[in-house]
């Protein structure tokens, strides 16, 4: 695969969009220049260096750790426009206003290299037209890219090609963008606001239409728009009140400007609710109020009939709720044919999409499967629309939204197209998804990146193959499938709930190693979703407490541990490839292999405090180990041990690769990954890569340790944390028995032990905290509400 080569990378615009842009780019390891007007007073760069700044404050974090602001280089441009000939992408990211990006582009187009990429980050305006403003020369480099807010968290972006973009610069764009920074491209025609934002806000104008119509609340829609519908949880209006009310109104705008013709016009109007809470300064999050206000702890609802806020928190009735639950085509029925208000809601929004979708489908996209995607991606749905009404049954649904259109109770009076009826169950086969425009089912994209993704995100009716039964299965029990693909590397997958470590994921682990060290080059641990493992199943254990207590907990802890060291001196290469949550016990197992492959959105962490508990699968072993690593011969280890310590005794958790990297968890031969599907074809290669390379297993460890006198000056720094309020008792406790492993325990320093005195150490603790009642609260309180107690 030919990459286009990205040295750096220049973001015009410091705002919102423009300063999270360049975040994600330097979290990707991307040098970027941050252009902006050059300031009336202090440094001429004042603006874009406050942007930077701000960035370390901003909640989602748009960094993954807050220092890489500082790799971000501010510009101005009165003084600067000529580092632009050093950059090999240029992403523009001002206001959403056509005349100042045309006042730009004349100022920038002498500076651009000649083959670098120019690219508009517009949400909607015609990318056609803004192309026009630049020279000849640059046309053809040019398209419109659509990040959404916020860019490091949200996996769509969509590229938009003018009728002068050179096809290859797109393909070096599309690649550069999926691999590199991680995202899912939809390639979208240049109409106004292309897909998602189309569609999305068609949708959210069709929700506020019903809900006015059939008299329900803000916060009931959220709760029948959100997870129980297979949407974002935000639902419908906190998720405008995120998006920015005025944002959503400018969207509302350039529909109303550019689709007169538009069957659907009527349906854009601004509703009135948004007129005045903009009126009002109710902007949303941002501005504190919105279709929601917090007030302390309490969450209000606007009222529109009174201009007011009142208490929320209304809920779904339970009959909607169980509805929900059913599969797609019963779902459907039950909500059309109810009497229940929330119902008929329901129905109508989803008749509305389906309706919507067909019309244009042929307008905005070249398929029906860019229309999924950049709902999906977009706006957190589970499904698209397509996908929904396929799996509900095409034809029975499509003869359902036509007797709504024939009896007036749709949006619009236009007909569904003529392909609806012809016959077909669906818009997505094994072949491709439908292109009304081309009369044809076209594939997916076959440019190069894509060969990365082992088992790419699918879409309903398009014949993906479930990676948990495809391969050679080698091995299975009820939590762990031991495989392969090629016959050359054995990939162990958790399939338990959340992965939760039980005896069958330790037995499936040891067989791993045993198998690939008869026949394989090594081992890969991998599943293919958003959990690497969420811990030990402590609920499963519960039965074995209560008949022998922690007597009968020692020996599986004591496996588990065994096979922990197993994993790390076998005689093949095993690499973790770690996927959102990885914590506790799942963390121990990361920790445990030669290298671990991260994806960037990855949450790591040693949590046990949490449940009353300390690491002892071999985590707390880990960090004495590391910090004898890295500290020179005969140091005082102290120092090397103090961060590693305190996140474990406060149960940090990194929240993004880089963090976990920062924290210890990974080391600086880990790889991370910026996009989740390539995580399995990297940690392939990199077992093969330490296989060529000649990979035997480390020796032994023989571990210094820091001592009972590192533990007592632990310990009195503990006491000021107790007795000034910053932890409990229990906390206190807790954190003195990991002081007490990490440091080796009643030992002098720089006595040298093994890692199975350490696991010892671990397990004794483990056990007498198993029985402390405090200890038990908490994981009781954990198993029963879900929620930390903390005691």
């Amino acid at each position: 695969m030919n990459r286009f080569n990205v040295r750096q990378v220049a973001v015009l615009g410091a705002g919102v969009m423009g300063a999270q842009i360049a975040a994600h780019l330097v979290n990707v390891k991307v040098p970027v220049v941050l252009f902006d007007l050059p300031a009336k007073e202090g440094p001429k760069s004042a603006i874009a260096l406050k942007a930077i700044d701000n960035l370390k404050k901003l909640k989602p974090a748009p960094l993954g750790v807050a220092d890489d602001a500082t790799r971000i280089r501010a510009a101005n441009y009165e003084d600067d426009l000529a580092l632009l000939g050093q950059c090999d992408l240029v992403i523009e990211a001002i206001a959403e206003r056509m005349d100042w990006k045309l006042d730009l582009y004349t100022k920038i187009a002498p500076h651009v290299a000649a083959h670098a990429i120019v690219a508009s980050n517009t949400s909607g305006l015609s990318i056609t037209k803004l192309a026009e403003a630049l020279p000849a020369s640059i046309q053809p480099r040019f398209c419109g890219i659509h990040f959404f807010n916020p860019p490091r968290y949200m996996q769509l972006v969509e590229l938009i090609p003018t009728p002068t973009t050179e096809a290859g610069h797109l393909d070096q764009l599309e690649t550069f963008v999926t691999t590199t920074l991680g995202k899912g491209v939809v390639r979208a025609k240049d109409t106004p606001n292309f897909i998602a934002n189309r569609v999305g806000i068609a949708g959210m104008l069709a929700t506020i239409h019903e809900a006015q119509k059939f008299g329900l609340s803000y916060d009931v829609v959220d709760d029948l728009t959100g997870k129980k519908l297979g949407r974002a949880s935000s639902g419908t209006f906190r998720t405008a009140d995120v998006v920015g009310l005025d944002t959503m109104a400018h969207v509302i705008k350039t529909l109303q400007d550019n689709l007169a013709d538009d069957p659907f016009f009527p349906s854009y109007a601004t509703p009135a609710v948004l007129t005045t809470l903009i009126g009002a300064g109710a902007l949303g999050q941002k501005a504190k109020a919105g279709f929601y206000k917090k007030v302390g702890k309490d969450i209000l609802r606007f009222d529109a009939a009174t201009g007011d806020y009142v208490p929320g928190g209304k809920k779904a009735d339970p009959i909607v709720d169980r509805i929900l639950k059913k599969p797609a085509a019963e779902r459907l029925k039950l909500l059309r044919e109810s009497t229940n208000p929330q119902a008929q809601f329901l129905w109508a929004i989803l008749r509305d999409s389906f309706h919507y979708v067909a019309v244009h489908l042929a307008h905005i996209a070249d398929s029906a499967r860019e229309v999924d995607f950049a709902m999906r991606w977009g706006f957190g749905m589970k499904q698209g629309p397509f996908e929904l009404w396929q799996e509900a049954g095409w034809q029975q649904v499509a003869t359902w939204v036509k007797e709504d259109i024939e009896a007036g109770k749709a949006l619009c009076a236009a007909p569904l197209p003529d392909w609806v009826f012809d016959g077909r169950t669906g818009v997505h086969t094994p072949e491709g998804s439908w292109s009304p425009a081309q009369g044809a089912y076209l594939p997916r994209s076959a440019l190069p990146v894509y060969a990365r993704q082992v088992f790419p995100e699918s879409l309903a009716g398009a014949g993906a193959i479930d990676p948990l039964k495809t391969g050679t299965e080698l091995f299975k029990n009820d939590e762990m499938r031991l495989w392969t693909l090629d016959g050359e590397v054995l990939i162990a997958s958790i399939t338990s709930k959340m992965h939760l470590i039980g005896t069958g994921v330790i037995e499936g682990l040891a067989k791993a190693v045993e198998l690939a060290e008869a026949g394989y080059q090594g081992v890969v641990i991998w599943s293919p979703d958003d959990v690497f493992s969420a811990g030990a199943n402590l609920e499963s254990l519960l039965p074995v407490f209560m008949k022998s207590g922690a007597k009968g907990i020692a020996p599986i802890v004591k496996e588990l541990q065994d096979t922990m060291l197993r994993l790390r001196y076998a005689h093949v290469p095993v690499v973790a490839a770690v996927r959102g949550l990885a914590l506790g016990g799942g963390c121990e197992i990361a920790l445990a292999c030669d290298r671990r492959v991260a994806h960037m959105e990855s949450y790591v962490g040693l949590v046990e405090v949490g449940v009353g508990l300390l690491p002892a699968g071999g985590g707390l072993t880990y960090i004495a180990r590391r910090a004898a690593e890295r500290a020179p011969a005969g140091a005082d280890l102290l120092p090397f041990l103090k961060d590693s310590f305190q996140a474990a005794a406060m149960a940090t958790v990194g929240t993004s690769a880089l963090e976990s990297r920062k924290l210890g968890y990974l080391q600086d031969g880990d790889v991370i990954v910026a996009h989740k599907d390539e995580l399995l074809h990297v940690a392939v290669g990199q077992v093969k890569a330490m296989v060529d390379a000649g990979y035997r297993p480390p020796p032994r460890a023989q571990i210094p340790v820091a001592g009972r006198n590192a533990i007592a000056t632990i310990k009195a720094s503990l006491v000021g944390m107790r007795d000034g309020g910053f932890i409990t008792k229990h906390d206190f406790h807790i954190a003195s028995l990991i002081a007490d492993v990490v440091c080796g325990g009643e030992l002098d320093a720089g006595t040298v032990v093994t890692e199975e005195y350490l696991m010892a150490l671990e397990r004794k603790h483990f056990c007498a905290l198993l029985e402390h009642p405090k200890s038990q609260e908490r994981a009781m309180g954990l198993l029963q509400s879900g929620k930390p107690v903390r005691n």
